[in-house]
């Protein structure tokens, strides 16, 4: 389905439910969407709108993490919500064993033998990952498994 009917529809749906906060992310979505289309100057590819998303999602835990400091359960309470609603426009996630084993055949397929070669291993796996892990996390297990090495 295309990414920009989805949005449609549940901005539609949001607002019949009357659900503030759906609206609300949706709303910034598509709005982000329309400027980095804008900005491109063409349509957003799928990537480029899951890339869009883990953007949005990343932005939302720095603010979590903030909120938390100030220990504002409001803006906590906020960012889980927002979080949970950008995560519905995301593939189905990896589990830990599953990223740890795409890590695993990433680094064996590029040859990497050490921490010198995470930025090869990271250009390798990032496209496969496509949206169904963060790169924060990837990037964390792949230098694991390097060190293991």
């Amino acid at each position: 389905m295309d990414f920009h009917k989805k949005l449609q529809d549940d901005l539609a749906t949001a607002m019949k439910a009357r659900d503030d906060t759906k609206k609300w992310v949706v709303r910034l979505i598509k709005t982000t969407i329309q400027l980095a289309e804008v900005e491109k100057g063409q349509p957003l590819t799928e990537d480029e709108f899951l890339a869009v998303i883990q953007k949005e999602i990343k932005t939302r835990n720095e603010a979590l993490s903030d909120a938390e400091k100030a220990h504002r359960q409001d803006l906590i309470d906020a960012a889980h919500a927002e979080i949970e609603v950008l995560k519905t426009y995301l593939p189905a996630q990896l589990s830990q064993e599953e990223l740890t084993e795409m890590v695993r055949l990433t680094i064996k397929e590029v040859n990497a033998t050490s921490a010198k070669d995470m930025g090869t291993v990271m250009k390798t796996l990032l496209p496969k990952l496509q949206g169904r892990t963060t790169n924060s996390e990837a990037s964390r297990i792949v230098k694991e498994e390097l060190n293991k090495a």
